[in-house]
């Protein structure tokens, strides 16, 4: 008998768990006894037992539809843990990827871009990018929208193509004048910056001397600086194969789908995203905060002061050795 973690398993069940699993991944349809016992060497009724010690432990789950059984929640991260082993990746992959890191004209946060654009058309998965670009994305241009007497709407645009918008509440009336001003100082003083330094520049640069172009310059200086301190927090987030997910099917059905796809819009959702922990790690169903019915694999990077989260988001039936391995393969390889 094998003792992994609270869960007490067999050799022989281990086995049957590994090829439950890596069926269904493959099929995505419930798995039998008639598909298992040829390969394990043994009775149609052994392997049925076998499958029923497994569903008890929780392991597995049998499905209304069928007289075979898919993995559970449980099961998924009983395989994670304690059987999968990492995948080698094809010279086909690895071409991929290596054409777009060799490519000395891409920046970095290019190469990761590029890269999880490929992995989402080889897996089939959603990929996700959240970055912090902090070197190559700089400041383009500020403008602003009035909303009425004391709300605006900021927006900043970077040399990257990123366009970031805030909501600005300033705390009194304040002429056009003084709000045209303003922003005319900024971009004159901060257009090329770094947009996690802007909020320095505004304090050291644009403070001094607001006083002498602004009348109302302390109710407007202190909503822009606010605004950009929360600029520089945010994650610029990058998806590649967001359809993806309707081609599996599990999907299939139509609320199902506009869940997914809603949560895929709702920013605070994705940004939640962000991997703090070490390595490339695995968050099945209940074990994230995206959805239930999906699993999402991260890992965060740190690169020359490029510092994010990578992640694909798949169904829990996902082809977690690949994945892992696609991942890692980013990660130690985008700096050589």
């Amino acid at each position: 008998m094998l003792k992994e973690g609270d869960t007490l398993i067999t050799s022989r069940q281990k086995d049957l768990l590994k090829m439950i699993i890596e069926e269904y991944i493959k099929t995505a349809k419930p798995v039998g006894s008639k598909s298992i016992c040829e390969r394990m060497d043994c009775s149609s009724a052994t392997v049925r037992a076998e499958m029923s010690n497994l569903e008890d432990l929780g392991l597995l789950e049998k499905t209304h539809i069928s007289s075979g059984r898919i993995p559970s929640e449980k099961g998924y991260r009983y395989y994670v843990d304690n059987i999968m082993e990492p995948k080698k990746l094809s010279g086909e992959d690895m071409l991929k990827l290596q054409c777009i890191m060799d490519n000395k004209s891409l920046t970095i946060s290019d190469v990761i871009e590029k890269s999880m654009e490929i992995i989402a058309e080889m897996t089939n998965y959603t990929a996700i990018i959240l970055g912090k670009s902090s070197k190559d994305n700089l400041v383009s241009k500020v403008e602003v929208i009035p909303i009425d007497e004391n709300n605006l709407v900021a927006i900043v645009v970077t040399n990257k193509g990123h366009v970031e918008h805030k909501n600005i509440y300033l705390e009194g009336h304040v002429s056009s004048r003084d709000i045209s001003k303003t922003i005319e100082l900024i971009n004159k003083l901060i257009v090329g910056t770094p947009i996690d330094e802007v909020s320095s520049f505004l304090e050291f640069e644009v403070k001094p001397i607001i006083s002498n172009y602004v009348e109302q310059h302390e109710i407007l200086y202190n909503a822009f600086y606010n605004a950009f301190n929360e600029f520089t927090n945010i994650n610029h987030v990058n998806m590649a194969g967001r359809v993806n997910m309707l081609n599996q099917p599990e999907f299939s059905d139509a609320d199902k789908i506009r869940e997914i796809v809603s949560k895929f819009d709702d920013k605070e959702i994705v940004n939640a995203i962000k991997e703090e922990g070490n390595g490339v790690n695995i968050y099945i169903g209940s074990e994230n905060n995206f959805d239930d019915d999906v699993t999402v694999i991260k890992t965060k990077y740190n690169i020359n002061g490029e510092v994010g989260t990578i992640a694909m988001i798949g169904p829990k039936r996902m082809d977690y050795d690949r994945v892992t391995t696609l991942l890692n393969y980013i990660v130690e390889n985008i700096n050589k």
